[in-house]
């Protein structure tokens, strides 16, 4: 299994950091501007208005890890 440095958050400028811990989003913390772009597309996927509701993205989520074996 591959292995990637993150930078934690207190080490990132305020104006960087996003409000999730979530090391999926910290690996991206190396390129603060991809890691914002990320967190926007998640806030966007999972918790604006659209045809799904936040249980079903989820459990879409879980669905997709599980058949790509992957345990996050």
């Amino acid at each position: 299994m591959a292995f990637i440095r993150y930078i934690p958050a207190d080490a990132l400028a305020e104006a960087d950091r996003v409000a999730d811990p979530d090391n999926i989003i910290q690996v991206h913390a190396v390129h603060p501007a991809v890691m914002r772009q990320h967190w926007e597309l998640y806030k966007q996927l999972m918790h604006r208005p659209g045809p799904l509701s936040r249980r079903e993205r989820e459990l879409l989520g879980v669905r997709v890890s599980a058949l790509n074996g992957c345990h996050y």
